[in-house]
């Protein structure tokens, strides 16, 4: 916006996309007036009752279920106003006078333009302490946004505050000039980008102290205005081109082992960009929630195409996970046939069945006015398909127009004919809408030097997010304490003590907190244990907790739980909660992925083989399941182990080696404890699920297998495949049925 059509009204050839939707969501009426449907609603208990008696007392009852329909969406009817509008805005009068007219011609929102420029239309507190000059003031030496918010809640308008820049910001501004080190640069040094606002420079969004500001201004318009919401447009964003400064090229380098590439457009580098901008959107989101759990948080991209392949914003992706409340997608085009095909866009037709959708049209500017003839049909055709209106901008409804005022004010009246006032009360969060989500495994951690593993990048209690292990063999979250944020923390007081595989007995606290998995956000808090001790057991004094290396935090997804920790998995919202699936890296030093949510068709080519159901765990919802396999066959070269099919086994990405467990010595036969040699080929299976087999090695623990004699073992025989497993199979775990799925990788 602020005139960004320069670049938005390019005509974008629309692309094959393989989203296939059934129904479009037919026009919605015009809302009902807030005070009716709220007498509506007591009244119709009574009046339901009424009738229900009348039925009876004519004995013409016939049992049958009733449905009501769905309540409409809220429909958008706004304008933004803009920096060009607010040289009105600055008189009180004028402003009573708008919201006033605004509201009789039957619009419900107005998103008030409070931050450009590398400034606050609003006297920021924050932009003070950095010793930022305010300018902006109305002709009484008013707050301007206070008054436009004051004077639009007295005629029933919402008002939802506009970061027009985003992390947009001209070079010469104060904000750039105080902190070079936030801003962001081409391969080449370029730092600034030519856009219709003129040439700019851009805040780093991957840099913490930026999004920190960010975040600091959107909540002081939050608290200090108590704003119905807050609106990010396409500037929320980052050109392609850059992300070629000192800090990212070390992150990014940190956390894939390899400088980020000299193109721009390659597909793993921009995706990790515009990830890192989902991740960020995600935190303000929860951070806004958490202050004003109604508040409206609205997007107003270009479309998702052009939006992820030049600025790597994703909103789309957003909106599937439930952080977008409201879009308004930029459509600004002269032609109606190309403005169809955009408000007819796959991911149009995605949103609107899950959250208020408007169209953002351009009504004029004062270097081109716009007529009536081209605005009305647009407006149509956008109802017609059951969207909203954004109007870009105020000043360019009447006021700059090639019709007289009275004419275009008789239009909109005309477009607009029936009341629709909103209500942010409905606003409640809403889940994300994926059936199935795949993150990635990373090969390295955020701390130590483990040589093998799969490591997810979690964020704990809002803080920075730490790539812990991913761990098949147990259940629950374990971090130090440095990797927590300033989220709010549930204490328990309760210590929790947990014994590994490997020996390692890990002791700390339990707390409740707001857990983020990739870009996925928890609806609730979880319990995380905070490692405070760590140590071996007398019969492994050679565990983890003795080899050096930092703790890097544990995420266990084992369904056998055998007391709180469980499984974090089972909290995520809808479908993705009922299982998952690890596919490793055949060890590689690509990332492997995880698979959230199981589907038909992420299922096919695995062979499932049962589980034994637990006792339920209080507090724990879903089923308990011992997720050991039995029946297992066995197989060592060299030992009595030969074709034994009691064994117990377990898939565990926790550990690096194979090992197997032997209660008796008898079982080893002549094999002593310790790590087998290529002379004992190890064969472990289940007929027609898997066949499994190796020779012994050394090789970076892909082939390492180790032999234990433990009598107080509870099982004759057990086997944990270690994660060299993972190389062979993608293994699919289903806590609902019960069951674990072996597909082949080669």
């Amino acid at each position: 916006m602020t005139s960004q059509f320069w670049e938005k009204s390019r005509e974008i050839n629309t692309y094959i996309t393989n989203l296939l939707f059934k129904s479009v969501l037919s026009n919605t009426e015009a809302a009902i007036h807030q005070g009716w449907w709220l007498l509506k609603k007591r009244l119709l208990p009574l009046l339901c009752l009424i009738s229900f008696v009348l039925v009876l007392q004519l004995n013409t009852f016939t049992p049958a279920v009733a449905q009501l329909p769905p309540q409409p969406r809220q429909e958008i009817r706004g304008v933004w106003l803009s920096g060009n509008d607010f040289s009105v805005f600055r008189n009180r009068s004028q402003v009573l006078a708008a919201m006033s007219q605004l509201r009789q011609l039957n619009f419900n929102t107005v998103y008030p333009v409070v931050w450009n420029d590398g400034y606050t239309q609003y006297p920021s507190v924050i932009m003070q302490k950095m010793g930022i000059p305010f300018f902006f003031k109305g002709t009484d030496g008013q707050d301007v946004i206070a008054d436009i918010i004051s004077q639009a809640r007295r005629e029933g308008l919402l008002v939802i505050p506009w970061f027009e820049f985003g992390f947009m910001v001209p070079l010469t501004s104060e904000l750039a000039s105080q902190h070079p080190d936030w801003l962001t640069q081409k391969l080449d040094g370029t730092q600034t980008s030519i856009s219709a606002a003129g040439e700019v420079a851009w805040l780093n969004p991957f840099h913490p102290e930026v999004q920190k500001f960010i975040t600091d201004l959107v909540m002081e318009i939050i608290t200090q205005y108590n704003a119905d919401g807050v609106q990010f447009d396409d500037h929320t964003s980052l050109p392609v081109d850059f992300g070629y400064d000192k800090y990212t090229i070390n992150l990014y380098t940190q956390e894939t082992g390899n400088p980020p590439p000299p193109n721009p457009q390659a597909q793993a580098w921009k995706k990790w960009r515009a990830d890192k901008i989902t991740a960020f959107m995600v935190d303000l989101y929860q951070t806004v929630k958490a202050r004003k759990p109604n508040a409206i948080f609205s997007v107003s991209p270009v479309d998702s195409d052009y939006a992820y392949k030049v600025q790597l914003q994703d909103w789309l992706n957003w909106v599937r996970l439930g952080i977008v409340d409201e879009l308004v997608m930029q459509v600004y085009r002269n032609d109606l046939e190309s403005f169809i095909s955009q408000i007819t866009r796959p991911e149009i037709l995605e949103t609107q069945k899950i959250i208020p959708t408007g169209i953002g049209i351009l009504a004029g500017l004062r270097n081109r006015p716009i007529s009536l003839s081209q605005i009305q049909p647009q407006v149509q055709a956008a109802q017609q398909r059951g969207l909203g209106i954004g109007f870009f901008y105020y000043e360019s409804l009447w006021d700059i127009a090639p019709e007289p005022a009275e004419q275009r004010q008789s239009a909109f009246a005309a477009l607009f004919p029936n009341s629709a006032l909103r209500d942010i009360s409905q606003n409640i969060p809403r889940q994300p809408t994926f059936d199935t989500i795949s993150l990635p495994l990373y090969t390295k951690p955020s701390l130590g030097q483990r040589i093998r593993g799969y490591f997810l990048e979690v964020a704990i209690a809002g803080g920075q997010p730490k790539r812990i292990l991913l761990d098949t063999g147990s259940a629950g979250i374990r971090v130090p304490k440095e990797f927590l944020g300033n989220a709010p923390i549930q204490r328990t007081g309760q210590n929790i003590k947990e014994v590994l595989s490997d020996g390692t007995i890990m002791e700390g606290e339990l707390v409740y907190t707001n857990v983020r998995f990739g870009l996925l956000p928890t609806t609730e808090p979880l319990p995380v244990q905070i490692v405070t001790s760590r140590q071996c057991t007398a019969q492994k004094p050679k565990c983890s907790a003795n080899n050096g290396v930092p703790f890097a935090g544990i995420i266990g997804v084992n369904y056998f739980e055998k007391s709180l920790l469980y499984n974090p998995l089972r909290k995520l919202p809808g479908n993705l909660s009922n299982g998952f699936i690890v596919i490793g890296n055949g060890g590689s030093n690509n990332n492997g992925s995880l698979i959230l949510g199981l589907t038909a068709e992420n299922q096919a080519g695995f062979k499932m083989a049962p589980w034994n159901q637990q006792p339920e765990i209080n507090g724990v919802l879903g089923k308990r399941w011992d997720s050991r396999l039995g029946k297992v066959c066995l197989t060592i070269a060299g030992s009595s182990a030969k074709n034994a099919c009691n064994v117990t086994m377990i898939t565990d990405t926790g550990t690096i080696n194979g090992l197997t467990e032997f209660k008796s010595a008898s079982t080893a036969g002549k094999l002593k404890p310790g790590v087998l040699g290529s002379a004992n080929a190890v064969k472990v299976g289940i007929n027609g699920i898997f066949d499994y087999s190796l020779k012994p090695g050394t090789r970076d623990g892909f082939n390492r297998w180790n032999l234990s004699i433990s009598p107080q073992s509870e099982l004759p025989i057990f086997v944990n495949t270690g994660i060299a497993f993972f190389d062979k199979y993608d293994i699919l775990f289903d806590q609902v049925n019960g069951r674990q799925g072996f597909r082949s990788r080669r």
